[in-house]
């Protein structure tokens, strides 16, 4: 989908993962970056970098595999342009068996699930990843 990078973020990792690459390249955003440490905090990626300078910049971020079974199984995008997903703190629950994490834009800034329950504060459910 030309219109969503996030979409374009998370399936570029998952086919990146599949495809057994080291690393993936994206166009850099300041949201980009956010749920990338994001992702790197709970795991699933080994490491990001910025590179470049002003327009040209980019994010690599290095994939994580564990005895060459990728990190990443799967995702799915919740909220999209048409139909945006809000969640109060009650309605957040674990995302298969919590073996994966949920995405959220929080006024507190991107975080995962368990860390929106922790901080007591709801918002847009991104992303599910597991």
């Amino acid at each position: 989908m030309v219109g969503d990078p996030i979409a374009n973020l998370i399936n570029g990792l998952k086919n990146a993962s599949i495809g057994k690459k080291d690393i993936f390249s994206a166009p850099y955003s300041k949201l980009k970056e956010n749920i990338l440490s994001v992702l790197k905090k709970e795991g699933f990626i080994s490491d990001f970098e910025v590179k470049g300078k002003d327009v040209k910049k980019h994010l690599d971020v290095s994939l994580k595999y564990e005895a060459g079974v990728p990190a990443i199984h799967g995702v799915r995008r919740v909220s999209k342009f048409s139909r945006r997903i809000y969640k109060g703190i009650k309605d957040i629950f674990p995302v298969k068996n919590n073996y994966g994490i949920s995405v959220i834009s929080t006024p507190q800034g991107v975080m995962s699930d368990r860390e929106a329950k922790k901080a007591k504060v709801g918002g847009e459910i991104l992303f599910e990843i597991w």
